[in-house]
């Protein structure tokens, strides 16, 4: 993300689609200070042509919103993309030749750092042995995620570097095990190799329309210093907006940091494809039911703090009896200080797989997000898929339950969890509105509207994410196909490309469709990406 010239005060966008809830049928914007100041027709447009400092002629593409995408991991994202990605590796002896390749290619790093290895969709179901690591490593340090970032395959030499006993019996670790190894891992990273990451996330991030990113930060997941530079990289490089998330329950440290909340992931639990989401029922494939790391006293303690402190609070709940502690806790909390400060404080719940129609209703009741991750349910979701491994098919046929929250009134904020899932703001709405449960998916247009006015509702800003009058200007310019308005009845979606429906369209997404392809995208007035060529 290179550093960007001064741009121009006034800028005028015509000839195009802008999807703008203010004129269903817009064409031409214009942008003044940062701002947008009007939309409207292109006839319109004329009035404003000689009193702009640049007019930009779109060509027919369509301007929207920038992204926003609710939870991110930006240093793990950038090194996943500059480092070994194990996500598209077929097979175990795949892996181990990847990881032989990288080795070879990167002998001045301190650390081989990975992500992205997912066994249940290897022949043989197996994570590598330490001793295969070992062997394809070169004796070399080495850290290699689970795709869900809960556990984790290391090599000796790793192990080597950890103070204090780390369990060492040839199985992936996890819980605290798992974050020992974790941060002896990112501590042999140089500041040159964190700020490139951080680089590397950010403007791959524009490149995909994406305005505002939500770090979701914390001592199990990264550093104070991780997550410090990171929001000064964001305030001094143009790019998009980092809003930071500190996950400790030491509220005061989250303010010191600059965090918006002492929120994002504060493990309630764990992850189902490392079997530490805690659920009220075992597991399909194993003889326990996870690992509870808060109880609800916990979490309406935190709450409590973080309200009386200003700040959202927020927390990792995966499993049901996870949520179902988090929706107690929170209840609680709003018991002493009263649920009106409660609502008004917008706590948040990250992911929330696994809701009942009581945990929805206690999510509508408080006022929590549901910051979620649609791409979830595409890779884990449908009878043969992740979910249905560890849970049954019945009850994993229930998770991520999109529609049902819409209906409740449950805010939602989409998000990615990147590295977990790539950052991929149209195919994650394409997974919302295609959910592989038909009862859960929403419209396009809803789930559109959650990666984009959700992310900034989320920060407790409801006059954003959106193209009217006032709104910052934070927009993505992109090539696509006929707009049409797209609802999960298919006699719905047909009978709404008639005009006459007043709506603004969207592109087509369904699946096997070309997703947009982002020209430009623009935060705060400031072009911060423009693809090669246009």
């Amino acid at each position: 993300m290179s550093e960007q010239s001064a741009e121009p005060q006034t800028v005028l966008l015509r000839r195009g689609e802008v999807h703008s809830p203010a004129d269903p049928f817009a064409t031409a914007m214009v942008v003044e200070r940062g701002q947008v100041a009007w939309v409207g027709s292109e006839g319109a447009a004329d009035a404003f042509a000689d009193g702009v400092d640049e007019v930009v002629d779109l060509d027919g593409a369509l301007v929207t919103p920038a992204f926003t995408d609710a939870h991110v991991h930006a240093t793990a994202t950038g090194l996943a993309l500059t480092g070994l990605d194990l996500s598209a590796a077929p097979s175990l002896e795949a892996a181990l030749a990847r990881i032989r390749e990288f080795a070879a290619a990167r002998p001045s790093d301190r650390v081989l750092l990975g992500h992205g290895w997912d066994a249940a969709r290897w022949p043989g179901g197996r994570p590598p042995t330490r001793a295969e690591l070992d062997e394809a490593a070169g004796g070399r340090p080495v850290y290699l995620s689970r795709i869900d970032v809960h556990s984790a395959v290391v090599s000796t030499a790793l192990l080597d570097l950890v103070p204090g006993d780390v369990p060492r019996e040839d199985a992936p670790l996890t819980r605290d095990a798992h974050h020992v190894v974790r941060e002896a891992a990112l501590a042999a990273i140089t500041s040159a190799q964190r700020a490139e990451a951080q680089r590397t996330a950010l403007a791959h991030a524009a490149s995909l329309g994406i305005g505002t990113v939500h770090e979701c930060g914390g001592p199990q997941i990264s550093s104070e210093d991780d997550f410090t530079a990171l929001l000064r990289l964001a305030a001094d490089v143009p790019g998009p907006r980092v809003v930071g998330y500190w996950a400790e329950r030491d509220v005061d440290r989250a303010r010191e940091l600059g965090a918006a909340g002492a929120a994002g992931d504060l493990f309630a639990d764990g992850a189902l494809g490392s079997h530490t989401a805690c659920l009220h029922e075992p597991y399909a494939d194993a003889g326990h039911s996870g690992t509870a790391y808060l109880d609800a006293d916990a979490v309406a303690a935190h709450v409590v703090a973080s309200t009386e402190a200003g700040l959202q609070a927020g927390f990792h709940a995966i499993g049901d009896a996870a949520v179902s502690a988090v929706v107690e806790g929170v209840r609680a909390a709003a018991e002493k200080v009263g649920l009106a400060r409660i609502r008004a404080a917008r706590h948040r719940v990250e992911h929330a797989e696994m809701l009942t129609p009581e945990t929805v209703a206690g999510f509508a009741e408080l006022g929590l997000i549901a910051s979620v991750q649609p791409a979830f349910d595409a890779l884990w979701g449908g009878e043969d898929g992740m979910y249905a491994q560890r849970l049954g098919v019945e009850r994993a046929r229930t998770l991520n339950p999109y529609a049902a929250l819409l209906r409740a009134g449950v805010p939602l904020a989409f998000g990615s969890d990147s590295p977990v899932t790539p950052l991929d703001p149209w195919g994650t709405v394409r997974a919302a509105a295609f959910h592989r449960a038909p009862e859960h998916r929403i419209s396009v247009r809803a789930a559109f509207t959650a990666h984009t006015r959700g992310g900034w509702r989320a920060v407790g800003r409801d006059d954003a994410g959106v193209l009217v009058p006032g709104a910052p200007a934070d927009y993505a310019v992109w090539r696509t196909d006929e707009l049409i308005v797209q609802a999960p009845d298919d006699r719905v979606a047909r009978w709404s490309t008639d005009p006459r429906s007043g709506t603004p369209g969207l592109p087509d997404l369904t699946p096997g469709r070309d997703l947009p392809v982002c020209l430009r995208t623009v935060v705060g007035g400031r072009t911060v990406f423009v693809r090669p060529g246009e």
